[in-house]
């Protein structure tokens, strides 16, 4: 993978993980514990993980980030806090860009686009 081309990704994706682990006491909404530890977990994972993932050049990251933005998504209905408007809405959200963020970060590795391409070619046929 070439870190100069995907180093945005990382830096916007440590962005957000360090919003998603404050954010429960930043908009004050920590009322519900699984909202608030999976949160402050999963932020401060994620933005660790990107910041060390921007100094090596490796695709194995990108897919932990998508995975980690893909169990965003679906949290806080499997954590049961949907209907804590604010912290379904932060995560979703979070989650999503972690994901499309990883998702653009590994287009460019020439690797997985090979990989992607035999597989979507075999389907093809």
């Amino acid at each position: 993978m070439n870190t100069a081309t995907a180093r945005w990704q990382d830096w916007a994706s440590f962005t957000l993980g360090l919003w998603l682990a404050l954010s429960p006491w930043i908009v004050g909404d920590t009322e519900h514990e699984s909202a608030t530890g999976n949160a402050a977990f999963l932020g401060l994972a994620l933005a660790l993980g990107c910041h060390f993932e921007a100094a090596f050049d490796e695709e194995a990251p990108e897919w932990i980030n998508l995975a980690a933005g893909m169990w965003l998504v679906i949290a806080p209905f499997v954590l049961g806090f949907s209907s804590v408007h604010v912290a379904t809405v932060n995560s979703i959200a979070v989650g999503s860009l972690v994901a499309v963020l990883a998702a653009s970060a590994l287009s460019l590795d020439k690797e997985v686009g090979k990989w992607w391409h035999k597989r979507v070619g075999l389907i093809r046929r």
